[in-house]
Parts: structure tokens; sequence; C-alpha cells
């Protein structure tokens, strides 16, 4: 993260915060007045990791913007791209009007979360010359009181492909930072898609690997008994059900792996589906040199492989068949017993990084 400053209407500074690369497309966050910016921290940092450059204004160390939105267009005109506008409670009110004149040749769109009622705006005309794809977003972070945009300004909005005017209401998530994060994401999706990474036979592994890296997964841990009868084990997240009738799943396995001569052998294998909670877990199994059981809670199933403790689900499976395939090779396994706590928080992963089900 970086501080910035822009020059607002008559040369007054206005802070900011920059997060991200500042080669990607930008979005600019306009809290409300006086609003503390950490209430937009878990959004900007979820927008950073969608690929975004995220420009937080602080208000509060910069001042108030213009009421008619002079230092706001200022502050877009500096920026060098057209960025999202991102505008929140009273912030939105100065955000139409600045956008309200030639918005589209300042900004790529504009998102108002929260706007309260702004009369002034519908006689004034703003709202029916706000040209540039819009989305009214109600019910996100704002006091009930603050969240009531009216039927009248909506109705002002001009509809069509130009406008691109969209609605959605909150009110009723379970998760409203989740909910609101998905529109905006749609939305950015929608009005600033990111270009397209490629790979092609031949090119840089690292690529393709980034690529598959966009599957997100659980992930597990697979276990066997070893040729001594000592437990072993490593985390894997190449796992998939590959039928019911029979009752199969697989695991990719890498050659290299100093389990695999194990694995390769065993008649019969676990696989632990990890939780949240089990990180540490997963960070130890993959790690070489460890002593990957020091300290694990595990007990032997109905065959004798080690089944983890608190886990997800552990399914302990019989060898149906192995297959070469590369650098790995794909070990069948028909399914013997299941134990599972669907209410558990699954462990996840995405883009090399540990994921939570959420957003956040």
């Amino acid at each position: 993260m970086s501080f910035i400053e822009y020059k607002g209407f008559g040369g007054v500074l206005l802070a900011a915060d920059m997060l991200g690369d500042e080669n990607d497309p930008a979005v600019l966050l306009v809290p409300d007045i006086g609003q503390d910016r950490t209430a937009w921290r878990e959004v900007a940092e979820a927008l950073v990791l969608s690929g975004r450059r995220v420009v937080n204004l602080d208000l509060r160390s910069g001042g108030e913007l213009t009421p008619h939105g002079e230092d706001l267009r200022a502050v877009l005109a500096q920026m060098g791209s057209r960025p999202v506008v991102v505008a929140a409670g009273r912030g939105s009110w100065i955000a139409t009007r600045a956008l309200a004149l030639d918005g589209a040749h300042l900004a790529a769109g504009l998102v108002l979360v929260d706007m309260p009622v702004d009369d002034d705006a519908i006689a004034g005309g703003v709202a029916a010359r706000l040209t540039l794809p819009t989305l009214v977003v109600r019910g996100g972070f704002a006091p009930a009181q603050c969240s009531a945009v009216s039927d009248a300004f909506n109705a002002a909005l001009p509809i069509g492909e130009s406008a691109d005017i969209n609605e959605c209401d909150l009110e009723l998530a379970s998760d409203r930072r989740e909910a609101l994060l998905g529109q905006l994401l749609e939305f950015l999706e929608r009005r600033q898609p990111r270009e397209a990474m490629e790979f092609k036979a031949g090119s840089d592994p690292r690529t393709l690997r980034d690529a598959m890296g966009c599957f997100a997964t659980g992930i597990t841990i697979v276990t066997a008994l070893d040729a001594e009868g000592m437990p072993t084990g490593l985390t894997a997240n190449s796992f998939t059900s590959v039928s019911l009738d029979p009752p199969l799943l697989l695991v990719c396995i890498a050659n290299t792996a100093g389990t695999a001569p194990t694995l390769r052998e065993a008649k019969h294998f676990g696989v632990n589906v990890l939780q949240i909670g089990q990180q540490p877990t997963s960070n130890r199994f993959a790690a070489k040199g460890a002593d990957r059981f020091a300290n694990q809670p595990w007990a032997p199933g109905q065959t004798g492989v080690p089944l983890l403790g608190g886990s997800l689900v552990s399914f302990e499976c019989q060898r149906e068949s192995l297959h070469e395939a590369g650098d790995h090779f794909i070990l069948i396994g028909r399914v013997v017993r299941a134990q599972f706590e669907p209410h558990r928080d699954p462990l996840l992963y995405f883009r090399g990084k540990y994921r939570r089900l959420h957003f956040a």
C-alpha cells in the first residue's frame, strides 16, 4: 500500500491510499463523508485480489470534497485512466454531480452504495444526465436511515444500453459484505474486464500452473502405512470423486514426492479432506524433512490406514487401479468407509493461497 496526494479544486490536497499494481484497471473508492476507511479495507483487499488497483480517498485527513463534485473531477483527471467510481453515502451525492457532466470521459462506471435520498439531484436533472454504466446498491454498510434511495431518483436515471442502469438490494443478504463484493465484481467483469493471460504448448510451464491455480479446490492429506507399518502422508489438492456406483475417487501424486513409493505399493490408503482449522497440518504435511505425524491426532481405520482427527471428511479406500500420467500418477481408490462432519468450514486453495469460504 502506498500513500498519494491529489490536487483538488483550487489546489486543495486530498490524501489517498493506493493498493495493487499500478498497471491494473483502477477502482476509485469515495467513502461517506467522515466514514472510517477501515470499513472499506476488506472490500479494497478483495478488489486487489481480483486484479484491480484501488485508490481509497481519505476525506478525513484531506478535507471534504466540494459538494458539486469539482474536487472529484480534478482527482479523476489526474488518475491517467478511467476508473470505476464506487461511492458510498453522501459521497454518492458528490459522485453523481461530478459525473453528470461528461462522466463517461472521466470514469468507466459508477457504483452508488447506500445513497441517501437526494431530491436536489432529481430537481436539478443530475440523475437524468448520468450516461455512464451505473449500479445502485442498497443495504451495504450505512445505517438504515441513510440507505433508502428515492424511487423518484431511480425513475430519473436514464435507461438504455449506454446507461446500463442496474439496482440491487442487499437488505436480506445474510452476509452483506460478501453480497456487496459479489455485485461489485460482477459489475467490474462486465464494465472493466481483465485481459486474459494465455498458455501455449511449449511456453513457460509456470503460466500453465497459474492457469490451473484458478480452479479453486479443497485440500486433502493422503495417508497410508509404509512397509514397516509406520504412518506416512502428504498434502494434495488434486482430488476428485470418480463414481458413486461403484464408489470411486482419485488423487494425483507427484512422482517426486517422498511418499510416492509407499502410495504406489499400498493396498489401502486414506484421503482426509481438511477443514479451516487444519491449515498448520496442511503446511506440515507439505514440508520436506518434517515429522508429519508428530503431535498429530490420528487413529487407524478399519483397514489400518491413518485417519486424521478433526477432518472435514475422512475416506478409507481400497486400491482400485493406478495410472501413469506425466510427472504424476493417478491413484484410484474404492471407498470402503467415510466419516464426515458437514458443519465444519472447508480449507480452500485458490491461486496459490489458502482461502476462506467467504471473500474476506
